[in-house]
């Protein structure tokens, strides 16, 4: 089990130190920005997307290492697939990180998005692991503020 939460640890600060997908997305079909006065998170994330199709997303992360790990990982999760296909895997994610029953995770199918899980054994951070999300959700419904409520 420490081998698995060592693995966990270095996949958050691997996304932290090198975020995937950082840069503002120009052009772009939509954006939206997500603050976390908790811990005074802040980032935007920024879309292009057709009707049907997410075709890239980028996620700019001023905040702790777990928001930036999240925002960073969100990006690898959802490029490139059918804009109903990024919706389910918005919910389940939110599901993963804020479901009151203890989830079976690993990470074979969850990828690195496993690494979160142990968000939840702090309520006060699972708002920096699901900002990046809620954020993602508001862009493509042409919301430019996000919340995590």
């Amino acid at each position: 089990m420490d081998d698995l939460s060592d693995l966990y640890q270095e996949i958050i600060l691997s996304h932290n130190k090198r975020p995937r997908n950082s840069d503002p997305l120009d052009p772009s079909t939509g954006q939206a920005e997500g603050f976390n006065p908790l811990c005074g998170d802040k980032l935007t994330v920024y879309v292009r997307n057709s009707e049907n199709f997410l075709e890239t997303v980028s996620c700019d992360t001023d905040g702790c290492a777990i928001s930036r790990a999240s925002g960073s990982i969100m990006t690898t999760m959802v490029a490139n697939k059918e804009i109903i296909e990024v919706e389910k895997l918005i919910e389940d994610t939110k599901l993963l990180l804020t479901g009151e029953d203890e989830p079976e995770v690993d990470l074979i199918e969850h990828g690195d998005m496993a690494a979160l899980i142990g968000v939840r054994k702090f309520p006060a951070r699972i708002k920096c692991a699901t900002l990046a999300w809620h954020a993602l959700e508001s862009a493509l419904k042409g919301n430019n503020e996000a919340t995590t409520e």
